[in-house]
């Protein structure tokens, strides 16, 4: 007999690409947004999320959180919102990246808050809380959002003015977006809400659903549709959960990927 020399099996791929921070922007201590370069092989559906993290310190597993993508799926960059919780294992130190830092992605984005979860209908209503705002900055920016809806409506809550992120975005600078830019300045409405501060439109989205607040704003008749309009819903759990219970109550219906209906929202995020 003699000895065989057995070669070692090839390397695990990785689950997770290893992504260079382009360009941070802190809209306030603890919010703050960041971009990273898109592997080529990258696809997504506008509206999806994917893991983000960083290694683990002192040669610890990797710390992962899921976050919607902010960007439209023809982006050449992906965008992310994120918040930092006090002592949070992966946020308290996501904060502070910088443009030449890396970042984990997971491979593989999933998620329910995308068009083809949605039957067809006139208005989209886009409600989010906090940065639950993310997702909708990716819908907004798709072309096939306003081919499928006349109107187009982002609901932003927040404690404070300052967490109003891409207010002037969403008020002016998607205007001069080179592929849907006309469409937006035409269908899109912006609609903010603050809770902690005084400011035109204050209060919970959900109580200015309730009182009616919300359709006297826009012009719009008095509660939801299942015949006009379609929901997403991201952002607090509770917002998600009393929200969703309001538009049962007008006759809509909760769609997926697998069966598309009146409104979705992501229970990935809300358990």
């Amino acid at each position: 007999m003699t000895d065989t020399t057995l070669a070692p099996p090839p390397p695990k791929p990785s689950a997770f690409h290893e992504l260079e921070v382009l360009w941070v922007h802190h809209w306030t201590e603890q919010l703050f947004s960041f971009r990273i370069a898109r592997p080529d092989d990258f696809r997504f559906r506008s509206g999806e999320f994917v893991m983000i993290g960083l290694p683990g310190e002192d040669g610890g597993k990797p710390i992962l959180r899921a976050y919607s993508i902010a960007s439209p799926g023809w982006d050449e960059q992906l965008e992310f919102l994120s918040i930092a919780v006090p002592d949070g294992p992966l946020t308290s130190r996501l904060v502070k990246i910088t443009p030449g830092d890396t970042v984990l992605m997971g491979k593989k984005p999933t998620g329910t808050l995308v068009l083809d979860a949605l039957t067809g209908g006139d208005t989209l209503w886009l409600i989010g809380t906090g940065t639950g705002l993310a997702p909708w900055l990716s819908v907004a920016r798709d072309p096939e959002t306003y081919s499928r809806f006349g109107r187009v409506i982002v609901c932003h809550t927040v404690r404070t003015v300052a967490d109003l992120a891409y207010r002037e975005f969403l008020t002016a600078g998607i205007h001069d977006d080179p592929l849907i830019g006309e469409e937006a300045a035409a269908q899109l409405t912006y609609y903010p809400t603050v809770t902690r501060e005084d400011f035109s439109t204050p209060g919970r989205i959900t109580d200015r659903i309730k009182s009616g607040a919300l359709f006297t704003d826009l012009g719009l008749p008095q509660g939801f549709s299942p015949d006009r309009d379609r929901v997403m819903l991201c952002g607090s759990m509770a917002m998600i959960k009393e929200t969703a219970e309001l538009l049962e109550t007008f006759g809509m219906k909760e769609g997926s990927n697998a069966e598309p209906g009146d409104y979705v929202l992501e229970r990935a995020f809300v358990g």
